[in-house]
């Protein structure tokens, strides 16, 4: 049996041209972009961006983003002082209670992403 290989529906709230734009500067490659859809990827890591607004499921949705240097992150995310041009919220890397690092950065949208570190 072969894998199915899925990506996830990210909502991109209010402002669908906001979240894109959000999302390139943070270093996402925007693969494709059509009628409030687009493909984004970094790395291996794919997801669609909808042009969809619905506040419940954007405040319960979560996502994970693994990354190879979780500190380069760090410092790529500060670099672009992304909380001054962006209504996000992002926390520096913090020990979860279940002992993995990340960092959680809740979108445009309040989409929380938990950006980690693959477990080596």
């Amino acid at each position: 049996m072969k894998a199915i290989k899925l990506r996830p529906f990210i909502p991109s709230g209010e402002d669908y041209d906001l979240a894109q734009r959000f999302f390139e500067e943070l270093g996402f490659e925007k693969l494709y972009s059509d009628s409030g859809l687009s493909i984004f990827r970094i790395g291996e890591q794919e997801f669609f961006l909808q042009n969809y607004q619905n506040k419940e499921l954007q405040e319960n949705y979560m996502v994970e983003l693994i990354v190879d240097d979780l500190d380069g992150w760090w410092s790529h995310i500060q670099s672009l002082d992304l909380e001054k041009k962006y209504p996000i919220k992002v926390n520096e890397p913090t020990i979860m209670p279940w002992g993995k690092r990340e960092i959680n950065l809740i979108d445009i949208a309040g989409v929380c992403w938990h950006i980690s570190e693959e477990n080596k």
